[in-house]
């Protein structure tokens, strides 16, 4: 991270300024994180009435008893957020990088990307499960278990591997998922560990998942914080807060997720890591939904060339995946 302090001064601009967030506990909870580390790193701001809080209704959280596919697609998480910053209602706003389209509307930039916390997968058993082998995480799942989940990643990938499993749709924050579980209505369900971490619910998580077994969504674990891209003042602000490992995962993963092109009834997963070289190295996955064609890939190169990397990558997976798989 970047230790220069720049060269704000607040008085010059209205306040307070306006920070946009989705409703859910976590995305409550990464904000705090984001407007505390802003405040340690400007001292200026420290002690002052400088940020509000903005809390947008996404339609994403809205409609809960449809899959995102079926209402629009993952960019519903944030279409109502850019539509508040573009008619500057709000001055910048904090997403899961993950849920976050490649392309973002004429106007707005993705300012700055924060630490990446864990991105693996955990799995979710019920209360008094019988203890899990790591190596064999998907062995505690009974035959024929019906698993609740959204995500046409996680269920491609499990499928894949338990053709047996049955899937259930689950969306909603991360209690109430906990506690679909918790409750007997479901065997099983998966989560972001990040989120889990985040909250204070790590210990609800079975078992962590590797991202060789479950490989995880593009920027999985990333806070992304978008500004105006004509606000000079906060971008030079927000640059410096900027994780640079963090930019160099996330830039790769998503150059993979917008050379696949796919929707959201497309499986595609991403995960870069920096070597102890400096090299990054890059998986990325292609799948159907039901788990019945599965490819997966890596690539090394520079950091320097994260775009080019990821770009290259899911270029050569959709090469060699059948076209069906990308169709709207």
């Amino acid at each position: 991270m970047k230790t220069v302090t720049p060269n704000i001064k607040p008085h010059r601009r209205d306040l307070p300024l306006k920070v946009g967030t989705r409703g859910s506990p976590l995305a409550r909870a990464q904000t705090a994180t984001f407007l505390a580390l802003l405040s340690q790193f400007c001292p200026v701001l420290r002690g002052m009435a400088v940020f509000e809080e903005h809390v947008i209704l996404t339609t994403g959280d809205a409609v809960q008893d449809r899959a995102l596919a079926e209402i629009g697609g993952k960019g519903l998480f944030a279409k109502e957020i850019h539509e508040s910053l573009a008619a500057g209602r709000i001055d910048f706003a904090v997403h899961s990088l993950k849920d976050l389209e490649t392309t973002l509307p004429p106007g707005i930039t993705l300012a700055c990307t924060l630490r990446r916390e864990d991105a693996r997968d955990v799995l979710i058993l019920p209360p008094g499960h019988a203890p899990v082998d790591p190596a064999e995480p998907y062995g505690a799942l009974r035959k024929g278990a019906r698993i609740g989940s959204a995500s046409v990643r996680r269920q491609a990938q499990l499928k894949h591997a338990r053709p047996d499993l049955e899937f259930a749709l689950l969306r909603g924050n991360v209690a109430t998922r906990l506690g679909k579980v918790q409750g007997g209505t479901l065997d099983a369900t998966l989560l972001a560990y990040a989120g889990l971490r985040r909250l204070g619910l790590a210990a609800h998580a079975s078992v962590v998942l590797s991202p060789e077994t479950m490989v995880p969504a593009a920027a999985q674990g990333i806070v992304g914080v978008t500004v105006r891209s004509a606000d000079t003042e906060l971008l030079a602000m927000l640059s410096g807060i900027e994780d640079p490992e963090a930019k160099a995962v996330a830039t790769a993963e998503r150059a993979l997720l917008g050379a696949l092109d796919g929707s959201c009834r497309t499986p595609i997963g991403g995960y870069a890591r920096l070597l102890d070289n400096g090299n990054l190295f890059l998986t990325g996955l292609v799948a159907r939904t039901d788990g019945s064609f599965l490819l997966k890939r890596n690539i090394t190169g520079a950091v320097a060339d994260a775009e080019r990397i990821g770009r290259e990558l899911g270029l050569a997976l959709k090469a060699d995946s059948p076209a069906d798989i990308f169709a709207p």
